[in-house]
Protein backbone atom coordinates (compact mmCIF):
# COMPACT_ATOMS: atom_id res chain seq x y z
CA UNK A 1 0.00 0.00 0.00
CA UNK A 2 2.91 2.57 0.77
CA UNK A 3 4.48 1.47 -2.46
CA UNK A 4 1.58 2.41 -4.31
CA UNK A 5 0.99 5.86 -2.82
CA UNK A 6 4.40 6.51 -3.40
CA UNK A 7 3.87 5.70 -7.04
CA UNK A 8 0.97 7.48 -7.08
CA UNK A 9 2.30 10.39 -5.83
CA UNK A 10 5.46 10.57 -7.61
CA UNK A 11 4.02 9.81 -11.32
CA UNK A 12 2.59 12.78 -11.34
CA UNK A 13 5.61 15.06 -9.87
CA UNK A 14 7.83 13.58 -12.44
CA UNK A 15 5.54 14.13 -15.46
CA UNK A 16 5.06 17.81 -14.11
CA UNK A 17 8.90 18.05 -14.15
CA UNK A 18 9.69 16.07 -17.49
CA UNK A 19 6.79 18.50 -18.88
CA UNK A 20 8.18 21.26 -17.70
CA UNK A 21 11.65 20.87 -19.07
CA UNK A 22 10.50 20.10 -22.70
CA UNK A 23 8.51 23.12 -22.24
CA UNK A 24 11.07 25.77 -20.96
CA UNK A 25 14.23 24.85 -23.36
CA UNK A 26 14.97 28.09 -24.61
CA UNK A 27 18.14 29.78 -23.08
CA UNK A 28 18.54 32.06 -20.42
CA UNK A 29 21.55 34.53 -19.66
CA UNK A 30 22.49 33.73 -16.21
CA UNK A 31 24.86 36.13 -14.28
CA UNK A 32 26.53 34.86 -11.45
CA UNK A 33 27.65 38.44 -10.10
CA UNK A 34 25.26 39.93 -8.13
CA UNK A 35 26.54 43.78 -8.96
CA UNK A 36 26.07 43.22 -12.66
CA UNK A 37 29.10 43.99 -14.07
CA UNK A 38 29.97 42.14 -17.46
CA UNK A 39 32.89 40.23 -16.53
CA UNK A 40 32.28 37.10 -19.49
CA UNK A 41 33.52 34.77 -16.65
CA UNK A 42 30.89 35.32 -14.53
CA UNK A 43 27.82 35.49 -17.39
CA UNK A 44 26.77 32.05 -19.17
CA UNK A 45 23.74 31.02 -20.78
CA UNK A 46 22.03 27.73 -20.14
CA UNK A 47 18.19 26.18 -20.78
CA UNK A 48 15.80 27.61 -18.03
CA UNK A 49 14.27 23.95 -17.20
CA UNK A 50 18.42 23.74 -15.74
CA UNK A 51 18.20 26.89 -14.10
CA UNK A 52 14.95 26.14 -12.08
CA UNK A 53 16.02 22.44 -11.45
CA UNK A 54 19.51 23.38 -10.42
CA UNK A 55 17.90 25.88 -8.02
CA UNK A 56 15.70 23.34 -6.81
CA UNK A 57 18.27 20.80 -6.27
CA UNK A 58 20.73 23.86 -4.29
CA UNK A 59 17.93 24.71 -2.17
CA UNK A 60 17.12 21.13 -0.83
CA UNK A 61 21.34 20.56 -0.43
CA UNK A 62 21.17 23.85 1.50
CA UNK A 63 17.77 22.89 3.50
CA UNK A 64 19.66 19.46 4.14
CA UNK A 65 22.77 21.57 5.67
CA UNK A 66 20.72 23.80 7.45
CA UNK A 67 18.70 21.08 9.65
CA UNK A 68 21.81 18.60 10.05
CA UNK A 69 23.60 21.59 11.24
CA UNK A 70 20.74 22.64 13.59
CA UNK A 71 20.01 19.40 15.25
CA UNK A 72 23.63 19.31 16.11
CA UNK A 73 23.10 19.54 19.68
CA UNK A 74 20.85 17.09 19.57
CA UNK A 75 23.15 14.64 18.26
CA UNK A 76 25.63 15.48 20.65
CA UNK A 77 23.37 15.05 23.73
CA UNK A 78 22.77 11.52 22.50
CA UNK A 79 25.73 10.42 21.73
CA UNK A 80 26.96 11.42 25.33
CA UNK A 81 23.75 9.86 27.19
CA UNK A 82 24.59 6.81 25.04
CA UNK A 83 28.24 6.69 26.29
CA UNK A 84 26.83 7.63 30.08
CA UNK A 85 24.71 4.38 29.25
CA UNK A 86 27.29 2.16 28.07
CA UNK A 87 29.23 3.10 31.03
CA UNK A 88 26.74 2.65 33.64
CA UNK A 89 26.02 -0.53 31.88
CA UNK A 90 29.74 -2.16 32.43
CA UNK A 91 29.47 -0.30 36.32
CA UNK A 92 26.14 -2.42 36.71
CA UNK A 93 27.86 -6.11 35.19
CA UNK A 94 31.18 -5.50 37.13
CA UNK A 95 28.89 -4.94 40.48
CA UNK A 96 27.34 -8.14 39.64
CA UNK A 97 30.36 -10.26 39.01
CA UNK A 98 31.35 -9.05 42.27
CA UNK A 99 28.17 -9.66 44.14
CA UNK A 100 28.41 -13.30 42.71
CA UNK A 101 31.89 -14.09 43.44
CA UNK A 102 31.66 -12.68 46.78
CA UNK A 103 31.15 -15.81 49.52
CA UNK A 104 29.37 -13.72 51.90
CA UNK A 105 25.70 -14.45 52.23
CA UNK A 106 23.20 -11.75 51.33
CA UNK A 107 22.43 -8.73 54.08
CA UNK A 108 19.39 -8.83 56.04
CA UNK A 109 16.17 -7.69 55.31
CA UNK A 110 15.84 -3.58 57.32
CA UNK A 111 14.20 -4.42 61.14
CA UNK A 112 10.74 -2.34 60.37
CA UNK A 113 11.31 -1.07 64.58
CA UNK A 114 14.49 0.92 63.71
CA UNK A 115 13.86 4.59 65.43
Amino acid sequence: MKTFLKWLILTPVALALCLFALFNRQNVPVVLDPFGSDVPGMRFEAPLFFVMLACGAIGVVAGGLATWLGQGKHRRAARVARAEASRLQAENDRLRERLAASSSPALPAPSRNAA
